[in-house]
């Protein structure tokens, strides 16, 4: 097969890699194709992946640069689909559902937020994708009937013990490993579908590390511009480099959404702090259900510092988490290879999951 694989953000990277690897072993041919995106081309060149850079200027996150961009992806995508001419093509992209619909080319559109979370990336890739995978507790609203589920999360792609283990060799690269510390990321909200979301403000950042530094070492991995009292605290680490750091950590505390979730399939207790809380499934999940992090909403501050302090004051709260995640991982698959299996075997792994969702793609790797 000849398989287009569309990432739009780094957390797609990581999603992909091993999908990428396995059907790369297994003979398929690739392509993949980018839009510029924070560290996304350093990942993939430092990862000895080759790709193709259809948004080489990036685009603006507003009505217009959204559209504009959106028209440019779907031409460079239609022109290299015609050459490359793909049996599949699958990532978390409209312009994946766009081309694919126009040159009848099935497209697998993976995505683990609920459609009324992103609501705009709904309205444009979904009426045209041939399929969306999902995880099981997402909801998927009126295209519910195109949606297989699956029992996992993505940062399971990544993140299962099946594909990563963390190296506190790699950790100390950048720090003592033998010394406590603590992660706090300060994400932008500055995407479409963040307008109106708050998150950490510099009042209680300036809280926050008061609190923590009489614990351990204080590190900040941040996205936005930080104001410069904080400057000393920034730690500037290789991206294929950050999950074994978020491994040994003591607690991590943020205002994004994927790495709260990284750092709870990792075992590392986390507070995310932002006006997501209560509304995104999979991190609901994650909190409430086995109960590996805290969502706290910003008009909560002193309920976030009550937060901190109990983890703060209990004993044992690694080995604790580390328990709770053997729970987690007990219910939940290897994403990686789920979804392999799904592109290797479709379009009849669809009806497989459709009627029997229980299904073993592990010891049935053929239908």
């Amino acid at each position: 097969m000849n398989i287009i694989f569309h990432l739009g953000h780094p957390a797609h990277f990581h999603l992909f890699k091993n999908v990428i690897h396995n059907v790369k072993n297994n003979g398929h041919k690739i392509a993949i194709l980018i839009k510029k995106k924070d560290v996304l081309d350093e990942l993939l060149k430092k990862s000895n992946l080759e790709y193709y850079n259809l948004l080489p200027n990036g685009r603006k996150d507003n009505k217009l640069g959204i559209t504009l961009g959106m028209i440019e992806t779907d031409l460079k995508l239609f022109r290299f689909a015609l050459e490359f001419k793909p049996d599949i093509m699958i990532g978390t992209s409209y312009a994946i559902s766009h081309i694919g619909k126009l040159l009848n080319i099935p497209s697998i559109n993976v995505n683990e937020d609920d459609s009324d979370i992103v609501p705009l990336y709904s309205k444009l890739s979904y009426p045209w994708a041939s399929i969306i995978l999902s995880p099981k507790v997402c909801r998927m609203g009126k295209w519910e009937s195109k949606t297989v589920h699956y029992e996992g999360y993505h940062e399971l792609a990544y993140l299962h013990p099946d594909h990563f283990e963390p190296d506190h060799t790699i950790v100390e690269k950048y720090f003592p490993v033998d010394e406590p510390y603590f992660i706090l990321r300060f994400a932008k909200l500055t995407a479409h579908h963040d307008k109106g979301i708050q998150g950490i403000n510099t009042g209680i950042a300036s809280q926050l590390i008061a609190m923590l530094k009489p614990f351990g070492n204080v590190y900040i991995t941040s996205e936005r511009i930080l104001e410069p009292e904080f400057e000393k605290y920034r730690i500037k680490i290789n991206p294929l480099d950050i999950h074994h750091v978020l491994a040994f950590a003591s607690i991590y505390i943020g205002d994004s959404q994927t790495m709260a979730a990284e750092a709870g399939v990792l075992g590392t207790p986390f507070i995310r702090f932002n006006d997501f809380v209560g509304r995104i499934s999979y991190l609901d999940e994650l909190e409430n259900k086995y109960h590996l992090g805290l969502g706290i909403l910003p008009a909560e501050p002193d309920k976030l510092f009550s937060t901190l302090q109990n983890l703060l004051d209990t004993n044992n709260l690694k080995q604790t988490w580390s328990n709770r995640r053997e729970v987690m991982l007990g219910a939940k698959i290897n994403t990686a290879e789920f979804i392999t299996w799904f592109i290797e075997n479709y379009p009849e792994s669809i009806k497989i999951i459709k009627k029997d969702p229980s299904y073993n793609f592990k010891q049935n790797s053929k239908p």
